[in-house]
């Protein structure tokens, strides 16, 4: 056990009185700090003097996350993971600092920088510049006084900040390992993460589970789980989904092309454009994952998908052949294939949600929109997508058949700039872009707690 808190700091350090605190993690020894005129906490599970070295999460205040729920900044999923972690331990400690608002700015400050990133694009750390503030004006000289009073000076620390572990161990605690809380980023906080990863130094996550082994990123259940219209496409660094001879095997990568089947098992349906099928031939079925095969739906307002396409040819899954109402087609299709006429105005303009709704009316469940890139754009044009997967492969194609397209603003200012998180996969970026309401809000449940906690 180390040695009691001396009464160097006994000027500006006073301890309150233990109590005990019922918590969802289990019953927690409360205890408050008074700091230079500050007054903090500490929540101890167990016995954390007994550990060689505890599992400790020192906490900034964060009103509007701790507290209010919001999804700016991951310290409310932070706070409650570092929790489950030391239930997990069945040890350790949480140290909850107050007056670090906003990284020790204020809560004032931090909503004027908040108005500065909504209304003039900046990132977090710009915010802070622009109002002629650090971008990072915390102390952990309160912490120390805790954990030294408390004979915790050797821990484990919860942190994705290595600042915080080499500012704790100038005030002379020993941080004989750093763990990162792996959570995912929300849609809403990606951009703020990503900023802070760059600029501040944070711990970059693991990115993309390890596909191999079976893992799940989250948003596939939030798909399987709720009625989304998804699209994905993987394009070149320039934008290209195919070269210009239409050679598209493969733009992106395994693990990219995993994460698509993933999708698709996950869907009720995958749509394609009568290009895509003319162009690759594909079977749009689950091989790379465990799973159902979601029912094909070919848009083909002309009839021009050949008789002896895979997709109609082949029964590995119900296929959908949305046709004009008034086009001839060939008899010589398999019966798996089930013809659905389009109403006319379909086949001169198509209007997504009128798709949408037909394909309703014979699928249930989330509904894929695969392919091409010009069936993809008219989708994002219309409104019609909940969430889009786009993946950027490392490649550069010059020229070749486009991926998104569409008409776009005169200014910045009016740049569609929707939510957004992103994952790696292999040497391919996928980014996630969240875009209606109904996504969002699938999009903000709770991360699950970490099993094993940080251990």
């Amino acid at each position: 056990m180390d040695a009691p808190y001396t009464d160097e700091t006994a000027a500006d350090f006073t301890a309150g009185p233990q109590s005990a605190l019922p918590t969802d993690y289990g019953v927690f020894t409360i205890r408050s700090y008074t700091h230079q005129g500050i007054t903090h906490v500490s929540m101890a599970l167990g016995d954390p003097q007994l550990s060689e070295a505890p599992l400790v999460r020192v906490h900034s205040e964060c009103l509007t996350g701790d507290a209010l729920g919001s999804h700016r900044c991951d310290c409310g999923d932070q706070l409650t993971a570092a929790l489950a972690a030391i239930e997990s331990a069945g040890t350790g400690m949480l140290v909850y600092l107050r007056g670090q608002e906003g990284r020790g700015i204020g809560l004032e400050n931090k909503l004027q920088a908040y108005a500065l990133q909504d209304k003039a694009g900046m990132d977090t750390v710009e915010a802070n510049v622009a109002l002629g503030l650090p971008d990072d004006a915390r102390s952990y000289d309160a912490a120390a006084a805790i954990l030294r009073y408390e004979g915790c000076s050797r821990i484990r620390l919860l942190s994705s900040n290595p600042a915080k572990s080499t500012a704790l161990q100038s005030y002379g605690i020993t941080v004989t390992e750093r763990l990162h809380l792996q959570l995912p980023d929300r849609p809403e906080n990606s951009a703020y993460l990503e900023s802070k990863r760059r600029r501040m130094n944070h711990d970059i996550p693991n990115g993309h589970p390890d596909l191999e082994e079976g893992d799940e990123l989250e948003v596939y259940r939030t798909i399987a789980g709720f009625d989304e219209v998804v699209a994905q496409l993987a394009q070149s660094e320039d934008g290209f989904i195919a070269t210009r001879t239409g050679d598209a095997e493969f733009v992106s990568g395994r693990l990219d092309r995993r994460h698509l089947h993933q999708i698709r098992a996950m869907c009720g349906a995958v749509m394609v454009g009568a290009g895509t099928v003319i162009a690759d031939d594909p079977q749009l079925t689950v091989r790379a994952v465990k799973g159902d095969n979601p029912v094909r739906v070919l848009l083909d307002p002309r009839g021009r998908i050949p008789v002896d396409s895979a997709v109609l040819q082949y029964p590995d899954a119900p296929t959908l052949w949305l046709i004009g109402e008034d086009t001839e087609i060939s008899c010589q299709i398999g019966t798996h294939v089930q013809v659905v006429r389009l109403p006319q105005a379909a086949g001169a303009s198509m209007d997504p949600h009128m798709i949408i709704s037909v394909i309703r009316e014979h699928v249930s469940g989330s509904i894929l929109i695969e392919g091409g890139g010009q069936t993809v754009s008219e989708f994002l044009t219309a409104g019609a997508l909940d969430r889009l997967f786009l993946t950027r492969a490392p490649v550069l194609l010059g020229e070749g058949v486009p991926g998104i397209r569409f008409f776009g603003p005169a200014v910045m200012s009016d740049a569609l700039r929707p939510s957004f998180r992103r994952y790696s996969f292999g040497e391919d970026i996928c980014t996630e872009y969240v875009l209606s309401a109904a996504a969002r809000h699938h999009s903000a449940q709770t991360p699950a707690r970490l099993p094993g906690g940080a251990q």
